[in-house]
């Protein structure tokens, strides 16, 4: 019998603490996007609700909900406070 191997832990982000939180989205191409995380998954394939694209010269366009390839993400960055606030005592 061989011996027991030591389960690898998977590599890859966990966004679980981003959900139902807004993001603000930097994609391939310079287009930015803000929206509300509903799901994602190993690939970094994200789904935002109430997403807004912001153009050049500042010009909005609302999208609702939209899946974004994971390929195309550059960076996330959350536009509201995750996990608790240390600074406040509350524990």
């Amino acid at each position: 019998m061989a011996p027991a191997q030591p389960e690898l832990k998977k590599a890859g982000l966990d966004l679980s603490c981003y959900l139902d939180k807004r993001l603000f989205v930097q994609l391939n191409g310079s287009r930015k996007v803000i929206g509300i995380l509903r799901g994602y998954d190993v690939f970094l394939n994200i789904v935002l609700d109430e997403a807004v694209e912001e153009k050049d010269g500042g010009e909005k366009q609302r999208i609702g909900m939209v899946v974004i390839r994971g390929n195309s993400v550059v960076m996330l960055e959350a536009l509201e406070r995750i996990g608790g606030d240390d600074r406040r005592g509350d524990r």
